[in-house]
């Protein structure tokens, strides 16, 4: 067993022994003892098993690490989908409260009165065909022959709203998601329907426009706007007594402009314009009344 030993060490340092043919004596072990030859051979065989150990010990803590990231990404993972749907929740929650916060602070519990509104044929541009319930406006060609009516608008391409608004705070919704020029907001009763007429806050007009893909203020020089995103739909808030009109993306409950303090005097109604026969067209949301949805 003592030589059987020994070979397998030798052949494991490169000795070739033939074990059926060779002659192997005690006598050849001990030469090899007196050398040290066979000492060197057992402490190098015994470095390598040595070296061996330690990196199966290594790899074994390798991986029982790589097994613990793998639980730790796991879980990461869940924590990352579960957040995902809080801050879905917690979006869901905001949309839904929205209509029921005040817009501003000085505002705190006052709402708003949410009008179905419908549209004044007797003011509509000849240019402008309306719907047979009064909530969709488009452009039509050629232009329809009208009677003749102090109230129509004959130089701009507009049309009132049925609203009269002299008191109180009142909101509306406007669906523009097919119209690619147009104009929303609100006028006084008794603007300029005839001649060349700028749209402006000091002529009667508190409006916000869409032209080229571009979105814009009618303040007096016009002030360029950037959405976040474009709007489906666009809710005007009309507050009579603090003097603000108000316009926000419905989409995405975002505020895109408030014309803030204006004087206001007489009557105010909805104002609403298309530009061309390829603006596409303009339809006012019908809600029930006291709520405004998102």
């Amino acid at each position: 067993m003592m030589i059987k030993s020994f070979t397998d060490i030798l052949a494991a340092m490169g000795y070739v022994i033939n074990t059926e043919r060779e002659n192997f004596s005690l006598k050849f072990i001990m030469e090899l003892l007196g050398t040290g030859v066979l000492i060197i051979t057992v402490f190098s065989y015994c470095r390598e098993i040595h070296k061996k150990l330690e990196l199966r010990k290594e790899n074994e803590q390798l991986t029982r690490e790589n097994a613990q990231l793998m639980r730790e990404n796991e879980q990461c993972t869940k924590e990352n989908e579960q957040l995902k749907r809080e801050i879905e929740r917690k979006k869901a929650q905001f949309k839904s409260a929205w209509r029921e916060i005040p817009l501003y602070a000085d505002w705190r519990k006052e709402e708003f009165e949410t009008v179905n509104l419908t549209l004044d044929a007797a003011t509509a541009h000849p240019a402008l065909f309306l719907s047979e319930e009064g909530r969709r406006v488009t452009w039509q060609e050629p232009s329809q022959e009208l009677p003749s009516c102090s109230q129509r608008f004959v130089s701009l391409p507009c049309v009132l709203g049925q609203l009269h608004v002299s008191s109180g705070r009142y909101f509306w919704e406007v669906e523009v998601q097919n119209a690619h020029s147009w104009d929303l907001g609100v006028c006084r009763n008794n603007v300029a329907r005839n001649g060349r007429v700028t749209m402006s806050p000091q002529n009667g007009f508190w409006a916000i426009r869409l032209y080229e893909g571009e979105y814009w203020c009618l303040t007096s020089p016009e002030t360029s706007l950037t959405l976040k995103e474009k709007p489906c739909s666009v809710g005007v808030f009309l507050d009579y007594e603090a003097g603000d009109v108000s316009f926000y993306n419905m989409t995405d409950g975002s505020h895109i402009f408030t014309f803030s303090k204006q004087t206001f005097y007489g009557v105010l109604r909805p104002l609403f314009r298309l530009w061309s026969s390829d603006s596409g067209p303009l339809i006012i949301v019908q809600m029930q009344e006291n709520t405004m949805r998102l």
